[in-house]
């Protein structure tokens, strides 16, 4: 079975957030960038079906100089091989632009299962995945909690209000993984040595057929015309006194300061 994960690079969840010069993007000279929470899941199921079913799995990334060190991650958790497809005149703001170029690097590979992430928490849209079902022509099942693959097919659980759907899908197949399918495994020493000999490709999107007319600022239907931090949270307020005398300064505060009472 040839499996294929696609994983993308983000800020590490506890990084302080800086807006860079241009108003438009962050300041990323200081930045630590991590595997995406749940793509971390869709590695472990793909490569656990490897360990359990035989085959191969291949890790994919779409970015800049932040993406060959996650690819190398995901090299030392067990993945066989990684595909580092530059972001280099692609409009990485627009999903449908992403799953475009995405869809292009899997069609090259032409595995037999691709796994995402439910969301990549950068932009948190969830659609990337569904756009690359949509262009190859693949079922998709999204926010899987459990997968069997057996017979050339699919059974997903997925969670719901009030219960669990059964979901059945033939191969190739695209799935969004959700917290909970599994437990990552941390790299060990020998599988990050290992990884340093493990081929690592670099393709432009000119090496996938596309152009800057298909792919880039011109093609896309979004753009970030500026970022902003959220505003500094005011300092709380103490009040002093007995309860009668607490209370009698709250409803004060919350009907004239507050003017929500």
């Amino acid at each position: 079975m040839k499996i294929a994960v696609c994983i993308k690079a983000v800020p590490e969840t506890d990084t302080r957030i800086r807006i860079a010069a241009d108003g438009r993007s962050i300041e990323r000279s200081d930045i630590k960038f991590i595997v995406s929470p749940y793509d971390e899941f869709a590695l472990e199921e793909a490569i656990k079906l490897k360990e359990s079913k035989g085959g191969s799995v291949t890790v994919i990334g779409l970015g800049g100089d932040e993406v060959p060190a996650i690819l190398r991650d995901g090299l030392a958790r067990g993945a066989d091989d990684a595909v580092h497809v530059s972001s280099a005149g692609v409009a990485t703001d627009d999903p449908l632009i992403v799953g475009k170029v995405l869809a292009a690097a899997l069609k090259q590979l032409g595995p037999d299962l691709i796994f995402f992430g439910k969301h990549g928490v950068g932009g948190d849209n969830q659609q990337v995945h569904a756009v690359v079902a949509e262009k190859l022509g693949m079922p998709q099942v999204t926010v899987v909690t459990k997968l069997d693959v057996t017979d050339g097919k699919v059974r997903a659980e997925r969670e719901i209000e009030g219960g669990i759907e059964v979901v059945e899908a033939p191969l190739p197949a695209i799935i969004g993984a959700q917290k909970g399918l599994n437990e990552p495994r941390y790299p060990k020493l020998q599988g990050i040595m290992q990884a340093k000999k493990k081929p690592l490709a670099t393709k432009s999107v000119a090496d996938l057929g596309l152009s800057a007319d298909q792919v880039g600022d011109a093609a896309a239907g979004i753009r970030i015309t500026g970022l902003s931090l959220p505003p500094a949270r005011q300092a709380g307020r103490r009040i002093d006194g007995d309860a009668g005398q607490q209370v009698a300064e709250l409803v004060n505060a919350l009907q004239n300061e507050a003017k929500v009472i």
